[in-house]
């Protein structure tokens, strides 16, 4: 079965960024990364979530960090150059990114916002983050991806 592309798939092409798209059935109630890992037969960490939040300073910061992690957001703060950070909303998500809850992606956001990538994905070869659409991943680079949404890989999550 082919796995129509997303927007993100086109803007991969467009970079001439190698990915996988993956597919897997969509539930409301576990649109968690750790059931999409289990979905995948792949480790959580390899499931990167995108966490969008609002700095006192400078507004929106993207985070991505790794599914079965959760974002320390003194960290993000201290990173984005903000003293407080907050998540943004989730009614404001859509019109801030373009994106819906479960269907978020760092990759094709409305603005190229300041993003901040976990630093364990760094050594990683790939990982897998939405692909804009609810029940769509893709694996990707991490590098690949920080240079297109132009992140740094900083120490921003902690075990849970």
């Amino acid at each position: 079965m082919k796995i129509p592309k997303t927007n993100v798939g086109r803007i991969l092409d467009q970079q001439k960024i190698p990915y996988e798209l993956y597919q897997i059935p969509f539930q409301d109630k576990h649109m968690d990364a750790v059931t999409v890992a289990l979905d995948l037969d792949l480790p959580p960490d390899k499931i990167y979530k995108t966490l969008v939040t609002k700095g006192d300073k400078t507004g929106v910061v993207v985070a991505c960090i790794p599914g079965n992690q959760e974002l320390d957001l003194k960290r993000l703060a201290k990173a984005s150059q903000n003293k407080k950070m907050e998540m943004l909303p989730m009614k404001e998500l859509e019109s801030v990114t373009g994106y819906i809850r479960g269907g978020c992606s760092p990759i094709g956001m409305k603005k190229l916002f300041p993003t901040f990538i976990a630093n364990v994905a760094e050594s990683q070869e790939r990982i897998l983050v939405s692909a804009g659409k609810r029940g769509f991943q893709v694996g990707v680079n991490p590098q690949a991806l920080a240079r297109l949404v132009r992140a740094q890989f900083v120490a921003i999550s902690r075990d849970m």
